[in-house]
């Protein structure tokens, strides 16, 4: 039985779990720093229209959150499914 290959299949199943994480993080800081600069942006412009680009940008952090949550489910999803497959693998090896 081939054990580096099967230790290689986890640690990059490992890896992408990570990826994962990582990118949802990624999204929830960017929706952070729109959130951020929505609420400072109207003590920043003195201008009439100070609270329309405030709710843009609330309105952008909002959006980049729920697509972040969307994006992180739908891979997690994706990513337990090539574990089963994985775990397939793994009795094939131990056959020979």
């Amino acid at each position: 039985m081939n054990k580096d290959l099967i230790l290689r299949e986890k640690l990059a199943f490992q890896r992408t779990i990570l990826s994962n994480q990582t990118t949802f993080l990624a999204f929830l800081r960017t929706s952070m720093y729109f959130l951020v600069a929505g609420l400072t942006i109207n003590n920043l412009l003195e201008v009439s229209y100070g609270r329309v680009i405030e709710y843009v940008f609330i309105f952008i952090s909002f959006i980049l959150f729920v697509a972040g949550v969307f994006n992180y489910r739908t891979q997690h999803k994706k990513i337990l499914e090539c574990e089963k497959h994985i775990g397939d693998y793994k009795d094939e090896y131990s056959k020979h």
